[in-house]
């Protein structure tokens, strides 16, 4: 039955990056050109406004910071570092350095978390980055070093993100969608300066900018997080960093099937090889006792979650 729960709630989660998939092509056929800023800002803040006045509930105590913390690093920092990456590396590298994010998640997990590095986890991340370099690296390409490095801290600020949401969990009587409210108005409100500073408004705003913008709120923004959050709340950690690596395959079949972009051999098979580690990634069912065998004496240890019991976590989940 749990295994049956783990899966369940690992494809539930794995709708989050499918639908930040899509945002590649709704960003470029359906919001003003040339402003990620201002569909970064825009994505976050309105709907962590909207999920706040729906919650009517505002961090307490320690949660101030911490949901400041998470709001940057699942965010505001994480989605700003990943355009900054995206225009300055072409061919797909931001992704392919991007990938590594599960393997820190791994190193993280065990640091923060106690959970146990597995060879089997080092297999799913090998795979991953080779289904992601075959998905969409395009011949050579010139590295720019400010590029590298933000690529590299938006997959440190991704995986310590996951490490901390699981760690600190959310307090017990605040639901999922007041926790991702917390969360969207700290990201947006860290991202509003720096477009405000760097980029202006677009002259007009057509029809199809509306659309975009809304579907950005409500689906790239509002139901994605509450989604990824409540699978953070109820997977491990590793595991759902794996799932991460659907996004580019969602954005390479929406290209071949909206925007007639071409889909090749190694594309088809990069896509197969990611599926397989993400489902590599995921924890194992645990195996039967062999018939005859005695079973293990119950087990007295009190198992620690740091900063909040087990039970508050059932209750929140």
């Amino acid at each position: 039955m749990k295994s049956r729960q783990n899966v369940l709630t690992a494809v539930v989660t794995g709708l989050a990056p499918a639908v930040w998939g899509s945002t590649y092509l709704v960003t470029t056929e359906l919001l003003p050109p040339d402003r990620p800023l201002l569909a970064t800002t825009m994505r976050a803040l309105p709907g962590g406004l909207l999920l706040l006045a729906l919650g009517r509930k505002l961090p307490a105590g320690v949660w101030w910071w911490r949901a400041l913390i998470l709001g940057v690093l699942n965010i505001g920092a994480f989605n700003f570092l990943l355009f900054f990456a995206a225009y300055r590396l072409p061919g797909g590298i931001a992704a392919m350095i991007m990938s590594a994010q599960p393997m820190f998640v791994v190193v993280l997990a065990a640091l923060f978390l106690g959970e146990r590095i597995r060879a089997v986890h080092a297999l799913a991340w090998a795979m991953g980055v080779a289904g992601v370099v075959l998905l969409v690296f395009r011949g050579t390409a010139s590295l720019d070093t400010l590029g590298v490095l933000a690529a590299i801290g938006g997959a440190l600020c991704m995986a310590l993100g996951i490490t901390l949401t699981k760690r600190w969990g959310r307090p017990e009587d605040v639901g999922v969608l007041t926790f991702t409210g917390w969360q969207l108005t700290a990201g947006g409100l860290v991202l509003l300066p720096f477009w405000l500073a760097l980029e202006d408004l677009p002259d007009t705003l057509t029809g199809s900018n509306a659309i975009g913008f809304a579907y950005l709120i409500i689906f790239g923004a509002v139901l994605s997080y509450m989604v990824w959050f409540r699978g953070i709340g109820r997977l491990p950690a590793v595991a759902v960093s794996f799932l991460a690596l659907g996004s580019p395959v969602v954005a390479t079949l929406l290209g071949y099937l909206v925007k007639d972009e071409t889909l090749s051999v190694l594309q088809i098979v990069g896509m197969v090889v990611i599926l397989a580690a993400i489902v590599l990634g995921q924890p194992r069912a645990p195996k039967p006792k062999a018939a005859g065998t005695s079973p293990a004496p119950p087990d007295t240890t009190v198992s620690h979650v740091p900063d909040q019991p087990a039970l508050e976590q059932e209750r929140s989940g």
